[in-house]
C-alpha cells in the first residue's frame, strides 16, 4: 500500500505563494489525485469479485451438465427408498363377484390407545370410555390409567361415531393410529366362501391385515401383494348366491332342519356360481372356533366343503352310468330285486316292495337298494374304486379354499364285497356335496372331468374323458326320469327340464350304527336336461316334513322342494330362458346302451 500524500504539502504551499497563485488548489489538486486514485483501486476490487463470480457459475453449470450427461448415456432404474426397520403393509386388493360387485374391501379407520401420563383425569377417562364401549369396565380402565404403564391399546378398530365421542371426552392421553381394516358390505352373504381377515403384525401407525379362513387366506399372498392392481374376481354369482341363500335358509327353517348346504355349478367350466352353507356367519364380526365340542356345530363349519357324509342313494348314478360305460348292462335290463339281499351277515332292504324284478332304469327311478347293490356285485370293488377316483370322489376337491384339505372322503378300510354292495348305494364312503357337483357335472356335461373352482373362468375345462358321450346322454335320460317318474317329483320345474337323484341316508352314530329318526337328505340335480348347463346339490341334515299326520324325513318330501324353488328363482338370472314347447322333455330310448 502507497504512503498517503498529504492534500497540503508545505513546499508546494511555499512555491505557489511565491508564484503569487492561489495555494488552495494545490489541496484541491492532491484531492482529486487521492478520489481518483481510491476510485481505480475500488474498480479492480469489483472486477475481481465479477470474475471469482463468473468461475463459480460456470463450475455449476458444468457439474450440472457433467450429471445430465451421465444421467442421459446411463440405464433406467427405478428410484428406491431405503426406510429404517420393517415395513408393514397394509394393503390388500377388493375381492368381487363374476360380475365386478366388491365382495371384500378396505375401510379406513383408527386404532384407539392411550398415553396414560398424558391422561389428566384417569377416573374421567376411565368412564367417558365405558359409556362408549360397553365391553369396557370402568374400573379396570381406570386402574390401567394409573398403573404406571407408559402405553396401553384400547381398541384396534373404531367407527368414524365412536371416534368422535372419544375427541368429545377431551383428553389428551388418549390417541388414534391409521388402520385399514377389512370390510364385508354384504354381511353374512357367501361368509363361508370368503372367510375372513384379520390384523397381523401391529403398530402404532399401521397393521397388516391377513387373511384367516375362506379365500381370503388361500390367496393372502395375491391379495397383499403391493403391486397389484386389479381385484380377485371369483366365479360366484352376488345376486345368484343371496337367492340361494334366501331360499335355503326359508327351506331349513320350513323343513325343521339342523343344517343346510347348497351349491350350483357351471357343467362346463367347473365355476362355481354359488355355494352355501347353513348357519353361517358374518365374516365383519367373525365368531371365535370352537374349543370343545363337534366342530360341526359351529357356524363356521363349512358344510359344502367341509363336511363329509354318507350322501345316500345319489351315489346309484354313478352304479348305473359305470354299468352302462362297461356294457355290463343296458337300461331295459331286468334285474333281481327280491328281498333283503343278505350278505356276510349284514341284510341291504329297499324302501317299498318293488317287486321281484325291476329294469336297470327302474333300479334308478325306484331307487332300489338291492337292485343297485345286484349291478355293483357285477361290477366288482376293484373296477367301481377305480371308476369313483376317477370322477374326483376319492381325494379333497382341489377348490381354491383352505378347508379343501379337512374335506377328505371317509373310505372304508377294506374295500370288499359288502363295501362294494354298500357303496353302491351311497354308504360306506362319506364325501362332502361339492364333491358330489363336481361328479354329477361329468356325468351330465358328456362325460369329461371337472374339477370345482371359485375364480371365473371363460372357457370349459376339457378334462380327461371318464364316460363315452352316449353314456352320459343315457344317463340325462334317466336322471330327468327320476323327476317326471320317480322319487323326485316334487323337483318339476315348467320350461327347465329338471333331472336329478334323491338320497336318503342315515346318520351314524359316534359309537356305530345309524339313527333311526335323524337323517341326511341330498338331492342332486342339473338343468335343462336336453343340453344341461348346471348342477345343483341340495342337502338338508335332520329334516322332516310335518304337514302329514306323520313326519316324512325322506328327500324327496325335504330337500327335492326347495332345489326346485331354488331353480325357478335363479334358472332367469341365469340367463337361461324356459322352453315351453316340448314338455315332455327327454324320453328312454331303445337304442340305450
Amino acid at each position: 500500500m502507497s504512503p498517503r500524500v498529504p492534500l497540503r504539502p508545505l513546499p508546494r504551499i511555499l512555491d505557489a505563494r511565491e508564484r503569487g497563485e492561489n495555494p488552495d488548489n494545490v489541496e484541491k489538486e492532491n484531492l482529486r489525485l487521492r478520489h481518483e486514485a481510491q476510485r481505480d483501486r475500488m474498480r479492480v476490487r469489483a472486477e475481481s469479485r465479477l470474475l471469482l463470480v463468473a468461475i463459480c457459475f460456470i463450475l455449476a453449470f458444468g457439474a450440472v451438465g457433467s450429471r445430465m450427461a451421465a444421467l442421459a448415456t446411463s440405464e433406467p432404474t427405478e428410484p428406491r427408498i431405503v426406510a429404517e426397520g420393517p415395513t408393514i403393509l397394509n394393503t390388500r386388493a377388493d375381492i368381487t363377484d363374476r360380475h365386478g360387485r366388491i365382495l371384500a374391501t378396505n375401510f379406513a379407520t383408527n386404532a384407539l390407545y392411550a398415553h396414560p401420563q398424558d391422561i389428566i383425569y384417569p377416573r374421567q377417562a376411565a368412564e367417558g370410555l365405558a359409556a362408549i364401549f360397553p365391553e369396557m369396565d370402568v374400573e379396570d380402565l381406570h386402574r390401567r390409567f394409573t398403573s404406571g404403564a407408559r402405553f396401553i391399546w384400547l381398541r384396534r378398530y373404531i367407527s368414524p361415531e365412536q371416534e368422535q365421542l372419544v375427541h368429545d371426552i377431551g383428553s389428551p392421553g388418549l390417541l388414534f393410529g391409521p388402520r385399514e381394516m377389512r370390510l364385508y358390505p354384504n354381511g353374512s352373504i357367501a361368509s363361508h366362501i370368503l372367510g375372513g381377515a384379520s390384523f397381523g403384525e401391529e403398530a402404532v401407525n399401521a397393521a397388516e391385515v391377513i387373511g384367516v379362513a375362506g379365500v381370503e387366506a388361500q390367496f393372502d399372498d395375491e391379495l397383499r401383494d403391493p403391486s397389484r392392481v386389479d381385484p380377485l374376481m371369483l366365479s360366484l354369482d352376488l345376486t345368484i348366491q343371496a337367492t340361494v341363500e334366501e331360499v335355503l335358509a326359508g327351506g331349513m327353517a320350513l323343513m325343521n332342519a339342523h343344517g343346510a348346504a347348497a351349491v350350483l355349478m357351471d357343467v362346463h367350466t367347473g365355476e362355481i356360481v354359488s355355494m352355501a352353507s347353513l348357519p353361517d356367519f358374518d365374516p365383519n364380526a367373525r365368531p371365535r372356533p370352537l374349543l370343545e365340542g363337534d366342530q360341526a356345530d359351529s357356524p363356521l363349519f363349512n358344510r359344502s366343503v367341509q363336511g363329509v357324509y354318507e350322501l345316500g342313494s345319489v351315489f346309484k348314478t354313478f352304479t348305473i352310468a359305470q354299468a352302462l360305460e362297461l356294457n355290463l348292462f343296458n337300461v331295459y335290463d331286468m334285474i333281481d330285486t327280491t328281498g333283503p339281499l343278505r350278505m356276510a351277515g349284514f341284510a341291504i332292504r329297499d324302501f317299498s316292495n318293488y317287486g321281484p324284478e325291476q329294469s336297470v332304469a327302474d333300479v334308478l327311478i325306484h331307487s332300489s337298494n338291492i337292485g343297485t347293490a345286484r349291478i355293483a356285485q357285477v361290477i366288482g370293488a376293484e373296477r367301481q374304486r377305480s371308476f369313483l377316483d376317477e370322477l374326483g370322489l376319492l381325494e379333497p376337491t382341489p377348490v381354491e379354499m383352505v378347508e379343501a384339505a379337512s374335506g377328505r372322503p371317509l373310505l372304508p378300510p377294506r374295500w370288499g364285497e359288502l363295501a362294494t354292495m354298500t357303496i353302491s348305494y351311497g354308504h360306506g364312503v362319506s364325501t362332502s356335496p361339492l364333491h358330489l357337483a363336481a361328479a354329477y357335472s361329468t356325468i351330465v356335461n358328456g362325460g369329461t372331468e371337472i374339477e370345482p373352482t371359485l375364480l371365473r373362468r371363460e372357457t370349459p375345462q376339457n378334462g380327461p374323458r371318464v364316460i363315452s358321450e352316449a353314456t352320459s346322454a343315457a344317463m340325462r335320460t334317466l336322471l330327468r326320469s327320476v323327476v317326471t317318474d320317480g322319487t323326485a317329483s316334487f323337483g318339476e320345474v315348467e320350461g327347465y327340464y329338471v333331472g336329478g337323484k334323491t338320497g336318503t341316508a342315515d346318520l351314524p352314530r359316534p359309537n356305530g350304527g345309524y339313527y333311526e329318526d335323524r337323517n341326511l337328505n341330498t338331492f342332486a340335480s342339473a338343468f335343462p336336461m336336453d343340453d344341461p348347463q348346471y348342477v345343483l346339490i341340495v342337502t338338508l341334515q335332520e329334516a322332516a316334513e310335518l304337514s302329514g299326520p306323520e313326519p316324512r324325513r325322506t328327500a324327496g318330501w325335504t330337500s327335492v322342494p326347495v332345489a326346485a324353488e331354488i331353480i325357478r328363482r335363479t334358472a332367469p338370472l341365469l340367463g337361461l330362458r324356459p322352453d315351453v314347447e316340448h314338455p315332455l322333455g327327454l324320453q328312454l330310448s331303445s337304442s340305450s346302451n
